[in-house]
């Protein structure tokens, strides 16, 4: 009996993980196209609008906070890692339908953004730096300008996949190491924000207040 039971936490943790596997691979293509399709529409609307502003463009103002945060180039990783994080919600997804639901509110999030930025075009302000000096940097504020700043969408977004894949691991039964990673992982990717001078605390507080505001009607009206 004794060594029976010794031997259940890792047969739990393969069933875990066994779980996993199966929920990812669950609609995988379907995953996949509908995650690069939904960007593809996305960053062809956003980068217009980065491009051709409607209207004067607003400089966000800096605050305190980013005067302490300051610049640090090894925080680009975090900031990149993005794109992996608003993935992950609905690769652990197991119906057709919790993935549409999840793609419709996080088009309407970005939708809503855009329409701020279309009559509200934002920048930051100008930095001291020599970005010459830090080419991977240098290489992504030369495609994604300082513009459409605030909200920013990227704190936006990970924001709001953050309370959907908190929901996630706790139904695929991962404990609870798994979502105070996911609390470490969402704040990691908001600090590089800041900390690689893509955004000032404002756009920050703007972008979880957009994102806040999308969770509570999903909430609301689900």
């Amino acid at each position: 009996m004794t060594k029976s039971l010794s031997y259940q936490p890792n047969l739990v943790s393969t069933n875990v993980w066994r779980n996993v596997r199966s929920t990812v691979i669950t609609h995988f293509w379907f995953k996949c196209f509908g995650t690069m399709g939904f960007t593809l529409v996305f960053f062809s609307a956003y980068f217009f609008l980065l491009n051709n502003p409607a209207f004067p463009v607003t400089t966000i103002p800096a605050t305190p906070l980013d005067d302490a945060i300051k610049f640090e180039p090894l925080a680009l990783p975090l900031y990149l890692t993005l794109w992996i994080y608003v993935s992950l919600p609905p690769a652990l997804m197991t119906t057709r339908r919790e993935i549409i639901e999840y793609g419709v509110w996080m088009c309407g999030l970005c939708v809503a953004a855009l329409i701020i930025f279309y009559f509200w075009p934002s920048t930051i302000p100008p930095s001291n730096i020599n970005w010459n000096q830090y080419p991977w940097i240098s290489y992504i504020k030369g495609f994604d300008a300082s513009g459409n700043a605030c909200p920013s969408l990227h704190v936006a977004t990970a924001t709001f996949s953050f309370f959907w894949l908190q929901q996630r691991l706790l139904s695929i039964g991962l404990g609870y190491g798994s979502r105070i990673f996911n609390v470490c992982w969402c704040a990691a990717i908001i600090y590089s924000t800041m900390a690689t001078k893509q955004h000032m605390a404002l756009d920050v507080i703007a972008g979880i207040g957009l994102a806040l505001a999308f969770v509570w009607a999903h909430k609301r009206f689900k």
